[in-house]
């Protein structure tokens, strides 16, 4: 049996923190962004926990 390979796509977006939480960018900051207000670019830097419907499958594809 071959070994499992992740998706290098999927680890270039998330990471997973020493908890063990995966973590991601929020979206909304590449384009467009003069006609936002500050406080709104401000609001979405950082990053955010992954939704739980979605752990299974980034798990999943980050061979976890």
């Amino acid at each position: 049996m071959p070994k499992m390979k992740s998706h290098t796509g999927m680890g270039k977006r998330v990471r997973v923190t020493g908890s063990g939480k995966i973590v991601r960018q929020q979206t909304g900051l590449r384009h467009r962004l003069e006609v936002k207000a500050s406080k709104e670019t401000r609001s979405l830097s950082g990053t955010v926990e992954v939704a739980k419907a979605d752990l299974g499958r980034i798990k999943k594809m980050l061979g976890r």
